[in-house]
């Protein structure tokens, strides 16, 4: 795995004997979240300094206006991913509370394939389909 890329891993391979969620497994997917917060941090901490550094006055209004709707449109980019950070670091420590893996509505396995797909996920696919049919017709 590499920050450039961290969501680039080597699938995981259970043993046939391997029960769901094991330590390996655990290991694996504590690496897959640590990576992706590094990642995030990072990408975070070049948009701070790209931030300092390119602010500048400019007397155009134009140009005035193009820079505050790119540090805007960043910045909003930024704020999903701290939320995101937050889902990441919600994971780890269920991680360590031996809860990772497990539906938190129904307690069923979430599934290898689905936690590499989404590495945050606590919902099983079923449940959280019902979760979004459920929200489309409140909100709809």
């Amino acid at each position: 795995m590499s920050l450039d890329n961290p969501m680039s891993f080597k699938p995981y391979a259970p043993k046939k004997t391997e029960e769901y969620m094991s330590p390996g497994q655990h290991k694996h997917f504590e690496e897959i979240l640590q990576t992706w917060k590094e990642s995030l941090l990072e990408e975070m901490n070049r948009t701070m300094s790209h931030m300092q550094d390119e602010s500048a006055n400019f007397p155009d209004p134009m140009d005035r206006a193009s820079q505050e709707e790119e540090f805007s449109l960043e910045l909003r980019t930024r704020d999903r991913e701290r939320k995101l950070i937050k889902k990441i670091d919600d994971s780890l420590e269920a991680i360590k509370n031996g809860e990772y893996g497990y539906c938190e509505s129904c307690g069923a396995d979430i599934g290898l394939r689905r936690l590499e797909a989404r590495p945050t996920a606590s919902m099983c696919i079923d449940c959280k389909t019902l979760d979004e049919i459920k929200e489309k017709q409140l909100y709809s």
